[in-house]
């Protein structure tokens, strides 16, 4: 088990601060400075000795945001304010999707030391490991962010994140919270079934294979492959992030239809893609302890700066899809049993895959089984085990 004092997962509360950041541009711009990392610049210079640490530990930190969006905006707030708030030990040097690599190889570059750091989407980790699928929403699991905080801190998911990233060459910094993602279609698809034969782009691991065992024909896509496939009709329909982003890429332009879970299940697929921030796991020793905490809190920040932001642009492009004719389809509550019923088989063989994704795969079930989360009962589960 990791004994790292930063495995214990901060808790980021991000449905409790949305309204903290609405209208508030400059609030954004110095949220750093105001975050829970106790006057950081501040505290960091007197420790800064070396000539090397004068200069900044330069990362060179690859998103998945497509640059012009919302998303990547708040990314490079952050990173810009990263170096007052360490009293310029760390500069983070930002980078948009696709910048230097392609949009499942940037775990690899970071390893290699192409890149410094990344800020993924954790989705794309189970082509590196099949835990990875447990990393991050998936069908009919943790359905709302404070679920996975729960996870992370008192089951111990974070803990045992951490020691996944390190064997990936990895130090895991924290969790970014952002959004559910959405379906866009260009056929009204209304039921389960509807699904059978739909060609569809989803981002891989569990989350396609569950689309796959309904009927459906997956194929894997990078972010920005998503509306020329949908343009040119080589697709059906798209999994991709949240009604903002979405917008400012485009989508509504692509696709009629926007496909949701019942009232109760908003997103029946990915209801929290999570994204991270990390670096490459020499780049984080070269750091002083202070400054290693220091990252951590400020991670912890920019999580809840992110999600505030993002659902603010949400709500303000929601009447924008109204006002284009885009109609939203919610499927019904027995499609939601339904989902499940096809999902559950696959949470138990991808955490039957080796040891870790068993073992990160415990600490879901312990969360979804609590009594404060509920999301499924001991009948759900009944028949299935780990093996591993």
């Amino acid at each position: 088990m990791p004994d790292n004092k930063h495995d214990k997962q901060l808790l980021t509360h991000p449905d409790n601060t949305s309204t903290t950041f609405s209208n508030a541009t400059s609030t954004r711009r110095n949220f750093l400075k105001t975050a829970a990392v106790g006057s950081a610049a501040a505290v960091a210079a007197p420790w800064i000795g070396n000539v090397q640490a004068q200069e900044g530990i330069r990362i060179r930190m690859q998103s998945s945001w497509q640059p012009g969006t919302t998303g990547y905006r708040i990314f490079e707030e952050w990173a810009a304010g990263v170096a007052e708030a360490t009293g310029g030990e760390v500069r983070i040097e930002p980078y948009p999707a696709g910048a230097v690599a392609g949009a499942f190889e940037v775990a690899d570059a970071v390893r290699n030391g192409v890149l410094d750091g990344q800020n993924w989407f954790t989705v794309y980790w189970p082509g590196k490991m099949p835990a990875g699928v447990f990393l991050t929403a998936y069908p009919m699991g943790l359905s709302v962010p404070h679920h996975w905080d729960i996870m992370f801190s008192a089951y111990g998911g974070f803990g045992i994140a951490k020691d996944l990233y390190r064997k990936q060459g990895q130090e895991l910094l924290g969790y970014v919270h952002h959004d559910m993602n959405l379906i866009h279609s260009k056929k009204p698809l209304r039921s389960f079934d509807d699904f059978k034969g739909i060609k569809l782009r989803m981002p891989g691991g569990i989350v396609a294979e569950t689309f796959a065992s309904i009927g459906a024909q997956t194929t894997l896509l990078p972010g920005s492959e998503v509306y020329p496939a949908l343009e040119k009709g080589t697709i059906d329909a798209a999994d991709y992030v949240g009604a903002a982003v979405n917008y400012e890429l485009g989508f509504w332009q692509v696709a009629d239809y926007i496909i949701m879970g019942p009232p109760s299940t908003p997103c029946l697929h990915q209801a929290v893609d999570l994204m991270d921030i990390s670096v490459n796991r020499r780049t984080f020793e070269r750091m002083s302890p202070q400054t290693q905490d220091i990252m951590h809190d400020l991670v912890a920040a920019y999580s809840r700066e992110h999600y505030g932001a993002i659902q603010q642009a949400n709500a303000e492009a929601w009447p924008k899809y109204r006002e284009k004719g885009i109609e939203v389809i919610r499927l019904s509550e027995e499609d939601g049993s339904r989902f499940r019923e096809a999902a559950i088989p696959l949470w138990y063989k991808w955490a039957n895959k080796d040891a870790d994704a068993a073992r990160l795969f415990k600490a879901h079930l312990g969360a979804m089984l609590d009594p404060a989360v509920g999301v499924i009962t001991e009948e759900d589960i009944q028949g299935f085990e780990l093996n591993a």
